[in-house]
């Protein structure tokens, strides 16, 4: 989207500065029935030029702003789908990363057997990509954009969750908001929201020996990184990545 601003806004600006050379030719040939002078032409089109340009500025604006909203619903929603389903749940919290770092986990829920490791994104329009590429494609309308493969991406936060608590299953689950359609049907573990209470009520584990499922979640939540100073650090390498 911010690439298309970026394209409308060049062409606004070629217009701001060419209508003012054909300001003058119209000037040329209307001038004795308008009454116009070649500047009053010239700032006519510019005039007309900058309001174009701080319309497309405020579509834009509010496009982006709508779109928070509604990712922000859509993260309201999962929070309290996953609240319903268990009181241990973690909402977008830090771990060390898996390989070095650090790494932001968006929700994490303790159900009966494991934990399901949880990555959303938030697009409308279609999304395709196969499991194995390491990226997808949204095509919105007349917007098209790649984004790094989600399953991929939240394998590396599934597996820094699984060195906390490494006898516990941990499963890799990616949720999606907005009005998606898929162009194939997605991994079993890539859903929608509206599928994630029912994902979560069938989803089974594989076999586990854990009796102390408690120790299990005090033990993540003794991990998570919940400071300030952790939070500026993982934004710093994010900023240089």
């Amino acid at each position: 989207m911010i690439r298309q601003i970026h394209v409308d806004l060049l062409i606004c600006g070629a217009w701001l500065l060419g209508w003012p050379s054909l300001a003058n030719v119209a000037a040329e040939s209307s001038s004795d029935s308008a009454g116009l002078s070649n500047t009053e032409w010239g700032l006519l089109a510019i005039g007309l030029a900058a309001a174009l340009i701080a319309t497309l500025i405020v579509r834009a604006s509010a496009g982006q702003l709508a779109r928070r909203i509604t990712e922000r619903t859509g993260q309201r929603r999962i929070q309290k789908i996953l609240s319903t389903r268990s009181k241990d749940v973690l909402n977008q919290f830090i771990l060390p990363g898996a390989y070095g770092g650090l790494t932001q986990i968006d929700h994490a829920i303790l159900t009966s057997g494991g934990i399901l490791c949880i990555q959303t994104k938030h697009y409308n329009g279609i999304v395709f990509g196969a499991p194995d590429e390491p990226q997808w494609t949204n095509v919105d309308g007349v917007h098209r954009q790649k984004f790094l493969n989600p399953l991929i991406q939240n394998e590396g936060r599934t597996k820094a969750l699984q060195k906390v608590v490494p006898e516990v299953p941990v499963a890799n689950l990616v949720v999606f908001t907005g009005s998606i359609q898929f162009t194939t049907p997605p991994p079993k573990n890539v859903i929608h929201v509206d599928n994630l209470d029912s994902y979560i009520a069938k989803f089974v584990f594989g076999p586990c020996k854990i009796k102390d499922w408690d120790a299990v979640w005090l033990t993540v939540n003794a991990a998570a990184l919940t400071d300030e100073e952790s939070r500026k650090d993982l934004n710093a390498q994010v900023s240089f990545c």
